[in-house]
């Protein structure tokens, strides 16, 4: 699995890299896929698996391949779009299954949940629709057909790889964020039939517990609530520990009154029947994107003489949550504390938040003028000047007209590389990115984007998208794509489709009447882009819930790019579980050319997580400066670096084979404006 053991404690006993040696490590081979999309950003996010001296993991272009471990050299290779129009998004890896002969690789691509012979790559016939299963099916409201064409409001693709439990593949999905998103069920796969065996609904139907904390007959169109960064097992009691993401819409929650369990909740349900045992919810009411957003880690801690058997929960908010594994009761004390309330009209924020009185928060979540970047009086008095514009009130600020400071940022605090935990002492280490991000939002009333705004193609895309795409189209670099020759990548029917219904983080702008719609395609085309005359601003028919639009996923910049707020940027923390205390926290990754200036090191953005090892090491790759690092996991003290072809935006794996032991990271960069790449690049020491 992914997270090494079903536990996903990212843990491995292999010894034969250490303190003493690491330093000698070598580039045992490398492999290039071949298939990085021409002209367009990719990434590589998975975490390889290796299971009998083969190593599985997927491509930029979604195919499945499997490789010499030793030795990098190709077996098999599947390409899940062979003969249909592909679709790019991230995947984080596969899962593996046996039962005698029959061995098995599981894994998503677009709608699709595939298993695949592990011996051959062939689709294996008798499994669901010869070879896989529509993830899309059986979700209890109208979604799309199986094609990147017609996706809409009901969007449903899984990002991460399943579990695997006994006979079960545990699946979780990532699904729209704006209104009309599919709902997050989580289910469980026949591993032989690809059967859906039993389902938990995370947004409640009637009558079931938790459907009081939403309006009445919510379930019917809310969505999201759904599991997307993967889920944690504990196979002795049979329990699986599954975390969950905000409701949809994500910023504005006037039409989903409530707590809204169980999104933003960590799960515990028996892993056999789905059944609930115990839940906490660690966000009531998200209206921040606060996503649950790793797998859990079950580890076992030392309190008060006794040994207990915990599951630890990392958020983008930069808490650990450490429960109980059996009852959910949490180990240390958390608190409801208050938090800011809204002022968006028609909007009923959650008046307290959780919070653990340890251990400390790892990423900074309060900010004040103090905490301005100062790395030029010019980007200072840039950071100054907007900082006196917005909201501030404190962790929790919710969204606002004006703008608000979210931090820890959109993308975390946490995230999907999450933590790794040393069985050994009960050392959790996570990495943090350390960024402001801005939430703000647009009211959708005719006197705002009236017709004597929205005159042309480039007034409309000037009103709704160019706060994600940019003024000069060019995207962020990360969730949001340049729309600099679309046209290249789509037609114009199916460009007009993503604005009307959205498309995976885009939300759909259905109040869009067509002739709007129309302009802004020939804009984005090149082409005459006039609104007809009597085009109107708003479709008539608006069913929009929302009196509000999100203006888009801002990172707070200075005008040379770099974070609004003192470094560090990124950190890398190690923290005992069983006191709350740290061991160590230290700045990941550079800039060279602030570097060269002389600053200290400042850390970066971070995608990806840390594993731990019996040889005494932590190793991560996760930063922009395309470094792959070993530190001791006891002080923290850099032991080994080497330079990558593109930043490793992706967690590393370890295994040994012939009595070597390898440590292999995917290179596939992509995030944050970073090179693409198509290589995996595995280290070992000298023979």
């Amino acid at each position: 699995m992914t997270g090494g053991t079903p536990a996903n404690d990212r843990y491995s006993t292999l010894d034969q890299i250490t303190r003493a040696n690491v330093s000698t490590l070598t580039v045992a081979w490398t492999y290039h896929t071949g298939d990085m999309p021409a002209g367009r950003r990719s990434e590589i996010q998975a975490t390889p698996i290796v299971v009998d001296s083969v190593l599985y993991t997927t491509t930029p272009a979604l195919a499945v391949i499997a490789l010499r471990a030793d030795s990098g050299t190709l077996r098999w290779r599947f390409d899940p779009f062979a003969g249909r129009t592909r679709e790019l998004h991230a995947n984080r890896g596969v899962v593996y299954w046996a039962d005698g002969d029959d061995r098995r690789i599981l894994f998503t691509a677009a709608q699709r949940l595939y298993a695949l012979a592990a011996r051959t790559g062939r689709p294996i016939p008798t499994f669901g629709d010869s070879g896989w299963v529509d993830l899309a099916a059986g979700l209890g409201r109208d979604t799309p057909v199986d094609s990147a064409e017609s996706e809409s409001e009901g969007y449903v693709i899984a990002t991460s790889p399943g579990l695997v439990f006994e006979d079960l593949l545990i699946q979780g999905t990532r699904v729209g964020e704006g209104e009309g998103a599919a709902p997050g069920h989580v289910r469980a796969y026949d591993v032989r039939t690809g059967r859906v065996r039993w389902t938990f609904h995370t947004i409640p139907q009637q009558g079931e517990p938790g459907s009081e904390s939403w309006p009445n007959d919510a379930w019917k169109t809310a969505g999201g609530a759904n599991s997307w960064p993967g889920m944690s097992v504990d196979t002795r009691r049979g329990i699986v520990y599954v975390p969950t993401g905000s409701a949809s819409p994500d910023f504005y929650g006037g039409g989903r009154r409530g707590a809204n369990l169980y999104a933003n909740t960590l799960l515990a349900l028996d892993a056999r029947t789905g059944r609930r045992i115990w839940h906490f919810q660690t966000v009531h009411h998200d209206l921040l994107d606060r996503d649950l957003p790793a797998a859990p880690n079950l580890v076992t801690v030392r309190q008060a003489g006794r040994t207990v058997d915990a599951v630890a929960q990392i958020t983008k908010t930069g808490f650990v949550f450490l429960f109980d594994r059996e009852n959910g009761r949490p180990l240390f004390p958390v608190e409801e504390r208050p938090v800011p309330a809204t002022d968006l009209n028609g909007e009923a924020s959650w008046p307290t938040q959780s919070s653990p009185a340890k251990p400390a928060p790892f990423a900074r979540q309060t900010m004040t003028e103090a905490d301005l970047t100062d790395l030029s009086p010019a980007s200072h008095d840039a950071a100054l000047r907007r900082f006196r514009m917005l909201r501030n009130d404190g962790p929790f600020t919710p969204p606002s007209v004006k703008g608000s400071i979210v931090l820890p940022g959109f993308d975390g605090g946490g995230e999907w590389g999450g933590a790794a935990v040393d069985r050994e002492t009960g050392v959790l280490y996570v990495n943090a990115s350390d960024v402001p991000w801005i939430a703000a939002m647009r009211p959708m009333t005719l006197g705002a984007l009236g017709r004597s705004t929205l005159g042309g193609g480039a007034d409309v895309y000037s009103a709704f998208c160019a706060g994600c795409h940019g003024a000069d189209r060019r995207g962020d670099g990360d969730r949001v794509p340049a729309l600099w020759g679309v046209g290249a990548r789509l037609s114009a029917a199916q460009i007009e489709a993503v604005i009307a219904h959205g498309r995976g983080f885009m939300p759909a702008f259905r109040d869009l009447a067509e002739p709007e719609r129309a302009a802004v395609v020939n804009y984005l085309l090149g082409r005459p882009a006039r609104i007809a005359p009597n085009g109107s601003a708003l479709s008539a028919g608006s069913t929009s819930a929302s009196p509000y639009r999100f203006v888009g996923y801002e990172r707070w910049k200075d005008p040379d790019g770099y974070p609004a707020i003192k470094p560090p940027w990124g950190t890398l923390s190690a923290i005992d579980l069983n006191t709350g205390e740290y061991r160590w926290r230290i700045p990941l990754g550079e800039f060279p050319a602030l570097t060269a200036r002389g600053l200290a090191l400042t850390g970066t953005e971070l995608y990806g997580g840390p594993i731990v090892t019996g040889g005494g090491l932590v190793f991560i790759a996760a930063a922009q400066d395309e470094k792959f690092r070993a530190f001791d996991k006891a002080t923290g003290k850099l032991l080994w670096e080497a330079t990558l072809p593109a930043a490793g935006y992706a967690t590393p794996s370890t295994y040994a084979v012939g009595g070597r032991q390898f440590v292999v990271i995917a290179a596939g960069g992509g995030k944050l404006g970073s090179t693409s790449s198509d290589t995996y690049v595995a280290f070992a020491l000298p023979r």
